[in-house]
């Protein structure tokens, strides 16, 4: 099935299409009219075609940011998880493609987390892991002996700047560099700061005519191969203008440099808003499976939906003669080759959840949770009791999960006590959120970050009903069930979502289905049922 809708570009068309039906109508050099995108769970949005091709995105829906490692045969990712709790959750793969979640990295909340590095060092792992938080704008660090955890319990390193890549100097020294281009130095164990901050790395000009959100010089990521260290970075801005993100390069013959930047840059860029990835950079250059081609991971906008975050892409890069590297594959929406000499592992994460097993750090998450927040849950006989906290969305820390697919229907029942309020959200932020909530006297509708107003029950109901939240590329709908989904009442208001981002309401964060409780005494969530829509 072939769905079209009109973007910035031009018509697209999305689906689930034949190669033939792309065939037939050809595009221009950025935007393709045919987009397809594979099957996964319950319909979800993966990239491998299983043709040998994939199809960015890799990481469909908010993984910004990625910080990937290779580990043997095992790649590794991780992400900005902002204000989520718990954050910073670890993805595996063999093949740089199919991606399966094996757990979080950081259970309590700090601040808003941006661009984590995750490395390996000896046998150890480390995440670093900058929080934006007012009063305390710190990088912290944890570790684990095994990357499916037990992570160990973060410590500040007390320096306020954001994006830091990890690396060691031909001196054997461990280096953490910076936003702005500065660096400090680390301890043997990695978790405290040795010394000074420095500057090391004025960046790449990029010309005056170019529309750009700001210079912002951030995401260094480090890496040694041969005779020289590479630093490859974001500038641009993240967000803003669809053309100002970017990737650049620089390398040096030592980590204490001079730095002499790539006659390649940028490597990589959104040129014209009729491409279908926005806002491209952040990216971060990684071996191949079969130990010969190399990739870099980054991060971009879908057009047209940037209500799903930044998503993480993959493109091939080649290296030169003279030693530097470019863009092989600059991803212009079309189907590419899947890396060689990997394996499969699986791909995705089921969305539907019966609540009979702990899916937090996996799937679920509260925003800016409370060191307590799990307090509140209680798993149930094919239920989650969740505790009542606050009297709006607003100041209740919903409980979240991430999706990637442009169209998609969620239901679930909800049982509450009298003095308590359930609902069901697309939560941006606690100041922009829509959905509908139902106590005992009424249904509540939010829209706008806003509890707009009540209106009556459906005939019968009492403290039980099922809710649909249907997420149509923007329009949402809503429905409700008294007889546990044999018949369907829709509700008399539906909303557009489309502005409902970080160009809108800051925060650099995603549209999300979401669960909340409040008021007095808990309520009960039961069969949540998730499925994409094509």
């Amino acid at each position: 099935m072939l769905r079209c809708v009109l973007l910035l570009g031009g018509l697209l068309c999305q689906g689930l299409a034949t190669a033939a039906d792309c065939a037939l109508t050809p595009g221009n050099a950025y935007l393709r009219p045919c987009q397809t995108w594979a099957q996964g769970i319950e319909g979800q949005r993966k990239a491998d075609l299983g043709d040998g091709r994939y199809l960015n995105p890799i990481m469909a829906g908010d993984h910004p940011d990625p910080s990937i490692l290779k580990d043997g045969d095992d790649y590794y990712m991780t992400f900005s998880s902002f204000e989520a709790t718990p954050g910073v959750t670890i993805w595996n793969s063999r093949d740089l493609v199919n991606w399966t979640p094996i757990g979080s990295a950081l259970t309590q909340y700090l601040g808003s987390v941006w661009a984590p590095e995750l490395a390996k060092h000896g046998d150890r792992y480390y995440v670093y892991i900058p929080v934006k938080q007012p009063g305390n704008d710190n990088i912290y660090v944890v570790h684990a002996n095994d990357i499916r955890g037990p992570w160990s319990a973060p410590v500040a390193l007390n320096n306020a700047r954001i994006d830091p890549g990890h690396i060691v100097g031909e001196d054997g020294k461990r280096y953490l560099f910076l936003s702005h281009g500065d660096r400090v130095p680390l301890s043997d164990d990695g978790q405290r700061i040795t010394g000074p901050m420095t500057h090391v790395y004025d960046g790449w000009k990029y010309p005056d005519e170019w529309d750009v959100e700001s210079y912002s010089q951030e995401g260094p990521k480090m890496m040694r191969r041969g005779d020289y260290f590479y630093m490859t970075l974001a500038l641009g801005g993240t967000a803003g203008p669809p053309t100002g993100h970017m990737v650049v390069s620089a390398r040096s013959r030592s980590i204490h440099g001079p730095w002499e930047n790539s006659p390649y840059n940028p490597i990589l860029r959104t040129r014209s808003e009729a491409e279908k990835w926005w806002s491209k950079g952040h990216a971060t250059l990684v071996e191949g499976p079969n130990g010969k081609d190399w990739y870099m991971v980054y991060h971009g906008y879908e057009n047209g939906f940037h209500t799903l975050g930044r998503q993480t892409l993959l493109s091939a890069v080649e290296w030169t003669a003279d030693g530097w590297f470019k863009a092989r594959d600059a991803d212009e929406g079309v189907p590419l080759p899947v890396p060689q000499g990997g394996s499969v592992l699986s791909h995705g994460l089921r969305l539907s959840d019966d609540f009979s097993t702990n899916k937090f750090g996996v799937q679920w998450s509260f925003f800016k949770g409370a060191a307590n927040e799990m307090d509140r849950v209680r798993y149930l006989e094919g239920a989650l009791e969740l505790k009542a906290k606050g009297n709006s969305p607003a100041n209740t820390s919903p409980m979240t999960f991430l999706t990637g697919d442009q169209a998609y229907q969620l239901e679930v029942d909800v049982d509450f006590d009298d003095q308590a309020q359930a609902g069901v959200l697309l939560f941006y932020n606690d100041k922009l959120y829509a959905g509908l909530g139902v106590n005992a006297k009424s249904l509540v509708l939010h829209r706008y970050g806003m509890d707009q107003r009540n209106s009556p029950k459906p005939p019968g109901m009492r403290n039980t009903l099922r809710v649909r939240l249907t997420n149509n590329r923007h329009i949402v709908t809503l429905h409700t069930s008294t007889d546990q989904g044999r018949s369907w009442q829709k509700y008399n208001t539906q909303m557009d979502v489309t502005g409902y981002h970080h160009n809108v309401a800051y925060g650099f964060m995603s549209l999300r289905p979401a669960l909340y409780a409040t008021g007095m005494g808990p309520v009960r969530f039961s069969n949540l049922t998730y499925r994409a829509l094509p």
